[in-house]
C-alpha cells in the first residue's frame, strides 16, 4: 500500500470543505477499553472542529467521527450509506450503478467490515428529502436496510434523522481517510491511488447532486411506511412499583457510564454480533429508555428476549 504522504494545511481545508456541515464532532478512543472496544466520545472541553484537528485526522494522529445534519437548517452536505455485513459490498455497487443511471457519482469507500458509498451535494440539501430518495431506491433494488421489517442486518443512512431539535446531535460516521484505531489502517476510496491529494482531487471530481435533482427523484414518493419514524410517546413519572416489562430482567450490565447501564443486545446477540457486549445502553435514571447503538429497534429487542411488543387491537402492523 502506498504511504499517504504528508497532510498538509491546505489538504485538510479540502476536506473541511467536502466533509464538514457542523463543527461538533466525535473522537475516536486511541485505548481500547476492558472488552476492546475503541469508543467515539464527544470532547468534553466542547471544542468546535477545525482545520488543525482535521489535519490530525488525516496524519492519522487521531480518528474523528462527522456529523451528517445541522439541527440549524435541517441539511446535509452529503449522504453516506454504510454497510458491514455479509454481501455488502455487492448491494453497495449495486446501489452505486444505480445512483450513476440517475447522474450520480457515488464514491466507495473500504471500511472495516463492509463499506461506506459516499454521495456529494453541490450544496447543503434537505435531509429528509435525501432520505425518502436512498430508503424508496434500497426498497426498489431490495437492499435490506438495518431495523426494516425487523432487520438486524442491512445499510444505514446518514444522516439517520429527517431533522434534529437543537440541542441534538444525530448519529456520527467514522471521518473517511484517517486510521481506524483499533485495527492502525487507513481506509481508502476506490477510484484513486491511495495518496492523501489524489483522493481530494477525485472526491472534488465527483459529480455533486443538486437541489433540483432530488426534488424531481422523489416527485410522488414518501418515505416507506416501515422506515416511518415513530411518534415518540410520553411516559408516566417511572414507578419502579408498576408491573411492566423490565429490560433489566432480561440482560445484565457490564459497566455504569455516562448515566446508563450498557449491557449486551439482545437482537444482536442473536445475529452473533455485540462481542463486547455493550451495545445496549439502558437510562439508570429510568430504565424504560433503551437504545441499541447498532440500530436495533425496540420491537426487534423485545422479541429477541420472547416479549414482543403487541398491537393493540384494530391495529395492523
Amino acid at each position: 500500500m502506498n504511504s499517504p504522504g504528508p497532510a498538509t494545511t491546505e489538504m485538510a481545508a479540502r476536506y473541511f470543505h467536502l466533509f464538514v456541515n457542523r463543527l461538533a464532532y466525535t473522537l475516536q478512543s486511541n485505548k481500547p477499553d476492558l472488552s476492546g472496544k475503541h469508543y467515539y466520545y464527544r470532547p468534553k472541553d466542547g471544542r468546535q472542529l477545525s482545520v488543525q484537528t482535521i489535519r490530525e485526522h488525516l496524519s492519522g494522529r487521531l480518528t474523528i467521527g462527522l456529523y451528517a445534519l445541522n439541527p440549524k437548517t435541517q441539511r446535509s452536505k452529503w449522504v453516506a450509506i454504510d454497510a458491514d455485513y455479509d454481501n455488502a459490498l455487492d448491494d453497495l455497487l449495486k446501489l452505486q450503478w444505480e445512483l450513476r443511471q440517475d447522474g450520480i457519482e457515488a464514491a466507495l469507500e473500504k471500511s472495516r467490515r463492509g463499506g461506506h458509498l459516499w454521495i456529494f451535494a453541490d450544496q447543503p440539501l434537505l435531509a429528509q428529502q435525501c432520505r425518502v430518495y436512498i430508503y424508496n431506491l434500497a426498497l426498489r433494488l431490495r437492499v435490506p436496510v438495518k431495523g426494516g421489517a425487523g432487520l438486524a442486518e442491512g445499510i444505514e443512512v446518514f444522516p439517520r434523522q429527517d431533522q434534529l431539535r437543537p440541542e441534538e446531535f444525530g448519529n456520527a460516521i467514522r471521518g473517511p481517510l484517517g486510521v481506524h484505531r483499533a485495527t492502525g489502517k487507513r481506509y481508502w476510496f476506490y477510484g484513486s491511488d491511495y495518496r492523501l491529494g489524489t483522493q481530494l482531487k477525485y472526491l472534488e471530481g465527483l459529480r455533486k447532486i443538486t437541489e433540483a435533482a432530488i426534488v424531481r427523484f422523489i416527485a410522488g414518493l414518501e418515505m416507506p411506511e416501515e422506515f416511518r419514524p415513530k411518534p415518540k410517546i410520553e411516559l408516566p413519572p417511572y414507578d419502579p412499583a408498576r408491573r411492566e416489562f423490565r429490560i433489566l430482567d432480561h440482560v445484565v450490565p457490564v459497566r455504569k457510564q455516562a448515566g446508563n447501564y450498557w449491557a449486551q443486545c439482545p437482537s444482536c446477540a442473536q445475529q452473533g454480533r455485540d462481542q463486547s457486549k455493550d451495545n445496549l445502553a439502558i437510562s439508570i435514571s429510568d430504565p424504560r429508555k433503551y437504545r441499541c447503538w447498532a440500530g436495533c429497534t425496540k420491537e426487534m429487542i423485545r422479541a429477541a428476549v420472547g416479549q414482543p411488543i403487541r398491537i393493540p387491537r384494530g391495529r395492523t402492523a
